[in-house]
């Protein structure tokens, strides 16, 4: 299967800011919707941001909505991950998948990478 490739992930100081990329060399991912995720040690992975394929719509969780700031390069064919002010509890492997919708289920998310680390620690 197709995966994804994240990168952009690293040690940041609290209150920093990180852009995580998502690409893939081998589709389009404007035909799809591309989700990012992460998790921490010991919990669940849970979403954090999803952009559209069609109309570029964006979504957030709560927890981050304000600091996470999702967009699309077309031509660099990547989706990135703008991640400010961060907090300790941002601190998780971070990836990206993909899905026909945003609103699928996380298990209907597809062409997982290995993820990028980031870190927020003083």
């Amino acid at each position: 299967q197709v995966q994804l490739v994240e990168s952009g992930g690293g040690l940041v100081q609290p209150g920093g800011s990180l852009r995580l990329s998502c690409t893939s060399s081998r589709f389009n991912l404007d035909d799809y919707a591309i989700g990012w995720f992460r998790q921490a040690p010991g919990k669940e992975r849970e979403a954090v941001s999803c952009i559209s394929s069609s109309e570029g719509r964006t979504y957030y969780a709560d927890s981050v909505e304000g600091r996470f700031t999702i967009s699309r390069d077309s031509f660099d064919n990547t989706v990135y991950l703008l991640i400010n002010n961060m907090k300790p509890e941002d601190t998780a492997v971070y990836y990206c998948a993909s899905a026909p919708f945003c609103a699928d289920p996380q298990t209907d998310f597809g062409s997982w990478g290995q993820g990028t680390q980031v870190t927020v620690s003083s």
